[in-house]
């Protein structure tokens, strides 16, 4: 499945989702597809933009070892799904507003915590899933400076 697809899928997700379990899930899931898109990216994508994509995937990953929750369903994450990334801006345009949601999520999910060990999983998730939306902005910013370059001219 196309990334967008699953990056809209993932966003409907967490605006609809409910209890803290569910949106731990949510976020875990998230948080799963900015792995797979790093991941994708670093391996197939623009060549300027390979290392922030590795960086991307690693703190997507780091975003979900802190949650330690996998998904309450039995099936395979939605980030399995992904079969081609498409447009590479408009992959990481949608997903920057994702990682945006993430945040807010595990905002809402920290303050409303009624233990410490939730609390402070939840505020190194925000941190990760900060820094991921960062490394995202950047490699949008490498994009349109390539975009912007004129033309290299060939010596006759």
């Amino acid at each position: 499945m196309d990334a967008v697809r699953l990056i809209v899928t993932s966003r409907r997700a967490l605006a609809t989702g409910g209890g803290v379990p569910d949106l731990l899930t949510e976020v875990w899931q998230a948080q799963a597809l900015a792995q797979a898109i790093g991941s994708r990216l670093a391996l197939v994508g623009p060549p300027q933009l390979r290392d922030e994509a590795t960086g991307l995937a690693d703190l997507a990953g780091h975003g979900i070892g802190v949650l330690d929750r996998t998904p309450l369903d039995s099936g395979e994450p939605r980030a399995a799904r992904l079969t081609e990334l498409g447009d590479t801006r408009a992959c990481l345009m949608h997903l920057g507003g994702l990682l945006g949601d993430v945040g807010i999520a595990l905002v809402g999910i920290a303050c409303a915590a009624d233990d410490e060990a939730t609390y402070w999983s939840c505020v190194e998730a925000i941190d990760a899933a900060e820094e991921a939306r960062d490394r995202v902005r950047d490699m949008l910013r490498k994009l349109a400076d390539r975009e912007a370059a004129p033309p290299r001219r060939e010596a006759v």
